[in-house]
């Protein structure tokens, strides 16, 4: 402890508010917090052994500043994914279009005709401002939204099916991130599942034998986050649609991810489109609005008239239901696929997949010499060639050629510090450890003069051990 002396040396609290320097920390953070984090260093000074030097009035305002910073900065502040996984549910997903900002920005500034219908004056759904778009979208009678695609499956199983039968095949029982596994949703939807056929193969027999009065509705599911190849058989939707119809049932069709568009169009695998599950014959389709739409997190259920009256007439509705920032936002992603020529270009997303490794790996040599003269001397860096992933589940084995800045460190000594200093940039960059190297797939990099400018903290020992 500091003996009486250098305690009475120590500028006290009203001195260091005082103190021109302190101005802008009292503008930023309010006399409260100045004042709380300027105690909070001197009391760590206190605790500290006597020093040859102590600091004066501006340093203490200086560190309590660079508290308050820390303290207020956002765990959710931009980053840098170079991870190579695109759609990547740690990091939010999909990045929104322009469009979709502006118009979610707008809603948040102003009160919006969310529930209110101008035309009439009167109290309005506001599943209308999607309703139409939806429908010229996919072809279907009608469409609600809720907050995710979980939510989705949900309220739609509890609608069709609750205290009930549903038939599912074994090989479609998916399990996605979080543990979230469809044997469980349909037990809290109330539903009572009902497995035919067998991993790898289902047949229309396995459909036809489970039948019965206490069967809701039969479900299908997209397994877009697995394949299971070799000897096996499903049964399509189409197929599927027509044992549905003869027993009277609905048939409810979960394609998770879900697209708009034919993703072959832009170099990516093919997967079927909401407008064909609709075509085949699906009552109801659910599909998300964040992962391969390229929208905000968002679950969409489009079929059949009556069926979606049910569901937005199910008391879960409510509580599921999404606000009108989000609103906002889908509705302005929605409306650039009436654009098809030019959605690459304005969706995020869409973009970012149809990259070509040409382009990565020329962007990956043009940064080489920039990003080596920021690194610590005995960090190396090269340009490799490495596959990106689509990621949330969809087209799992679907990757894409692109181009990666590959670091590696001294033998003997391991990349940990390295990658600790990149994540405590002011702009945190994220990569991938694969075989004691660090890997920037830059499949995702966007702002090179941005990137190069925050790396530069690295040179100054930002973060650096």
């Amino acid at each position: 402890m500091m003996d009486k002396a250098a305690l009475r040396a120590l500028p006290s609290v009203d001195r260091v508010l005082g103190a021109p320097s302190c101005a802008p920390v009292l503008r930023r953070f309010g006399r409260s917090e100045a004042t709380a984090a300027i105690r909070a260093e001197l009391a760590a000074i206190r605790a500290t052994p006597a020093a040859t030097s102590l600091p004066d009035a501006d340093a203490i305002a200086a560190r309590a500043s660079a508290a308050l910073e820390a303290r207020h900065r956002s765990g959710l502040r931009p980053l840098f994914n170079l991870t190579g996984t695109v759609l990547h549910t740690n990091l939010g997903r999909a990045i929104l279009a322009e469009a979709a900002v502006e118009a979610a920005t707008a809603a948040m500034r102003d009160a919006v005709a969310l529930e209110f219908d101008l035309a009439t004056g009167k109290r309005g759904e506001r599943d209308d401002h999607l309703r139409a778009l939806l429908c010229e979208l996919t072809g279907a009678e009608d469409a609600t939204v809720v907050n995710n695609n979980a939510a989705a499956v949900l309220i739609a199983l509890n609608t069709l099916g609750e205290g009930r039968q549903a038939v599912v095949s074994r090989g479609e029982l998916i399990e996605i991130g979080g543990a979230f596994r469809m044997p469980d949703i349909m037990a809290r939807a109330g539903v009572r599942l009902v497995e035919i056929g067998t991993t790898n193969r289902t047949h229309p027999r396995d459909y036809r034998a489970a039948l019965g009065p206490e069967v809701g509705l039969l479900l299908k599911v997209h397994t877009s986050n697995y394949r299971i190849e070799g000897f096996t058989a499903e049964v399509g939707g189409a197929a599927l649609a027509a044992i549905a119809r003869e027993a009277g049932v609905p048939l409810l069709n979960d394609l998770g991810s879900g697209t708009l568009t034919d993703l072959s169009h832009h170099g990516l695998q093919r997967e079927p489109t909401v407008r064909e599950a609709v075509e085949e014959g699906a009552d109801l389709v659910t599909f998300s609005g964040d992962k391969l739409l390229g929208g905000p997190q968002a679950g969409f259920i489009v079929g059949r008239r009556e069926l979606i009256g049910a569901i937005n007439r199910n008391p879960m509705k409510r509580a599921l239901r999404v606000d009108k920032i989000r609103l906002a936002a889908l509705e302005a992603t929605l409306k650039l696929y009436r654009d098809p020529d030019r959605l690459a270009e304005r969706l995020p997303t869409l973009g970012l997949l149809a990259r070509r490794a040409p382009e990565i790996e020329a962007q990956a040599r043009r940064l080489l010499d920039a990003v080596e003269q920021a690194l610590p001397a005995d960090i190396a860096v090269e340009a490799v060639p490495c596959r990106s992933q689509i990621g949330s589940g969809a087209l799992p084995l679907d990757t894409l050629p692109s181009f990666a800045l590959r670091f590696t460190a001294p033998r003997g000594r391991d990349l940990e510090a390295f990658v600790a200093a990149l994540r405590a940039l002011p702009r945190p960059v994220i990569g991938r450890l694969r075989d004691g190297a660090l890997l920037l797939d830059l499949r995702c990099l966007t702002d090179e003069a941005a990137f190069l400018d925050n790396l530069a903290a690295l040179a100054s020992g930002h973060g650096i051990v």
